[in-house]
């Protein structure tokens, strides 16, 4: 016999309440696929939102190998003893296609995992990095309407993930790894564009030199940016996530830089234009779904495309038949 959900209203008292049960299956109906759970999401959803949350996003990401595991962790407990309630979520699309996912393994963040004030999340499974990114962004309003105050976005590596990452986050964090010869080798410049922090990670013991000259070359490089749009001068620091050395720094330049970008109005600007591309993005994946789910389209489609794959029809031509069904000039 299938057990009965919460209602909108436990669900609400739950999650504001920081009840860790209902806030997970609240994310989890987020997650889903199913007609009725997302109908109770979005109510959900729309009762808990805060207009303007009082947090701050930060997303997080890095070659694999570098370490950002360690590092979350190492973060996050220092938030913890400061005070703060982290969360950790991710997006990695990829885990539809490996069948695991970032944060898949919890017993990398083994202390940060068993406290009761931080909540990790693993990222769930989808089939395109919209919609990942999309669970993952309404995942976040949840955790912040449950009281957690800073959240960590992890993830996958250096792609297009990292894109998603940025435009529902307010701080953009790089993580480095120091001796890997050429230190722009391998890392896209967009993404380090991008970067709000530069963190070169593993600086201990015989490393420690080789992460001092990676970091004079990232700002040398860091230099030759255009200014951000923020008014925010990337830093470029160094730490040790194992040893935990360097994580109160990284910390103080975060907090600088919600301190700077309040003050400009840049750090609402910036959430509000993030709102409304998360607007449109929602609105156009969905038009793609009811469009193709449509019947008639489907059926014109199955009819069409054999023409097209013989040469015998030009793909823009029954691009053109098959949207007729449903926008008719």
């Amino acid at each position: 016999m299938r057990r009965s959900l919460p209602s909108v209203e436990q669900f609400v008292q739950g999650i504001r309440a920081a009840d860790r049960v209902l806030l997970g299956q609240a994310i989890t109906l987020v997650e889903s696929a199913r007609a009725e759970h997302q109908v109770l999401a979005q109510a959900v959803l729309a009762q808990v939102a805060t207009p303007t949350p009082n947090t701050l996003r930060i997303a997080i990401t890095g070659a694999p190998g570098v370490g950002k595991s360690t590092f979350i962790e190492a973060l996050g407990m220092y938030l913890i003893e400061r005070g703060k309630r982290p969360a950790v979520l991710a997006i990695d699309p990829s885990s539809s296609i490996s069948g695991g996912s970032i944060l898949g393994d919890k017993t990398r963040m083994e202390h940060l995992s068993a406290s009761e004030k931080a909540f990790i999340r693993p990222s769930p499974a989808g089939d395109s990095l919209g919609g990942v990114a999309r669970k993952t962004r309404e995942a976040m309003v949840l955790v912040e309407a449950a009281g957690f105050d800073t959240i960590l976005i992890e993830t996958v590596g250096v792609g297009q993930s990292e894109i998603a990452a940025q435009r529902m986050t307010d701080l953009f964090l790089l993580l480095l790894m120091p001796g890997a010869g050429d230190e722009l080798q391998g890392i896209k410049r967009g993404i380090v564009e991008m970067a709000d922090v530069l963190v070169v990670n593993k600086s201990d013991g015989d490393r420690n030199t080789l992460a001092q000259q990676a970091q004079g070359h990232y700002r040398n490089a860091t230099h030759l940016f255009p200014a951000k749009s923020s008014g925010w001068t990337p830093r470029v620091l160094t730490c040790s996530a194992l040893e935990n050395k360097g994580i109160a720094a990284v910390w103080e330049a975060a907090e600088a830089f919600k301190m700077e970008t309040e003050a400009t109005g840049f750090f609402t600007k910036n959430r509000q234009i993030q709102a409304q591309y998360w607007l449109k993005e929602s609105i156009e994946s969905g038009l793609h779904t009811h469009f193709y789910q449509h019947p008639q389209v489907r059926a014109k489609l199955a009819e069409l495309e054999p023409e097209v794959l013989a040469g015998r029809l030009s793909p823009t031509l029954a691009a053109q038949q098959i949207l007729q069904i449903l926008f008719p000039k």
